[in-house]
């Protein structure tokens, strides 16, 4: 028994032993094999090729995936219509080209199914009551659905604003350089070069359209479809008829420019108007009241004294 036993130990203690320098000869093997690829690589020879994705985050390289079936199965579920409406929304807004219509639709989808968890939320730890927990799954879900869409409208009606007020300017400077002898592309690169606005970025585009071997007529038109802007759209056809009948560009851009300077001073002229309507009500609610304590206050005593109050 106890030299069976012995035999037993002097086996496991050999098999540790063979494991070990086994470990040990492999770990010299990696690292002799690692000290030759480093060598390798160093020298310039070419190396095995690697996965680029790889070197993503493990967190991207987990959700992208996702995201993709994601975006596959809202684009087959979601109208078509309704795509078309948010891609002219995300051009509108100036954004075509970090977002797509798809990807909108997904997060509307997703802060949709946020608002659904937070009405579970509100109703499981609050417990209020139950119209209040209808209320809750109402409003939070639409708020998820359409707080997305707002916020691309939003964006779209800050620069339609931002390009009305600066086409005056852009169209004077276009102006000058018509007349200085420039033909109407180099005035549109002259005048990207000069400003810096959201309506210069748009030329620029439609430049490079131009560039690309778009005609001016079609490159003007993708401008007027890009951005719902009046006053450029208006620009777009007097331009595109002026160039159709063969009319002096510089005379029509001088027109234009006059008008929209016009239109400018009309603009302001209005909101000027509309000044006094629009501080009536703080008017009355913050200012009129504090007055109202301060003049009254110190004769309130005198008068309840004397109304025996």
């Amino acid at each position: 028994m106890n030299n069976a036993a012995i035999a037993s130990g002097m086996l496991m203690v050999l098999g540790g032993t063979a494991l070990v320098a086994l470990v040990a000869w492999r770990g010299r093997h990696a690292s002799g094999t690692l000290a030759h690829l480093r060598d390798v690589e160093q020298i310039g020879a070419p190396a095995v090729a690697r996965d680029p994705r790889l070197s993503q985050p493990i967190g991207r390289r987990l959700l992208e995936p996702l995201g993709r079936g994601l975006l596959r199965r809202i684009s087959a579920v979601y109208p078509p219509a309704n795509l078309d409406r948010l891609h002219a929304q995300i051009l509108q807004a100036g954004m075509s080209a970090s977002l797509r219509a798809e990807e909108l639709a997904s997060i509307q989808a997703l802060s949709a199914a946020a608002g659904v968890v937070a009405a579970l939320g509100f109703a499981g730890l609050a417990r209020p009551q139950p119209r209040f927990i209808l209320l809750a799954f109402v409003i939070m879900p639409a708020c998820g659905l359409l707080g997305p869409r707002a916020w691309i409208e939003r964006r779209a009606r800050q620069r339609a604003a931002a390009i009305q007020r600066d086409l005056p300017d852009v169209l004077d400077l276009l102006t000058i350089s018509v007349e200085a002898g420039l033909g109407l592309e180099q005035a549109i690169d002259a005048t990207c070069g000069h400003m810096q606005c959201e309506l210069a970025d748009e030329l620029g585009f439609t430049l490079r359209e131009m560039s690309l071997g778009l005609s001016r007529r079609d490159a003007l038109e993708n401008l007027r479809r890009r951005n719902d802007v009046e006053d450029l759209s208006n620009f777009v056809v007097v331009l595109t008829q002026a160039d159709a009948l063969g009319m002096p560009i510089g005379r029509v851009l001088r027109a234009q420019a006059d008008e929209m300077r016009a239109k400018r001073r009309q603009r302001a002229r209005e909101k000027a108007a509309k000044l006094p309507v629009k501080i009536l009500f703080p008017l009355v609610a913050f200012i009129f009241p504090p007055m109202m304590v301060i003049v009254l206050g110190p004769a309130l005593r005198s008068i309840m004294v004397a109304l025996k109050l």
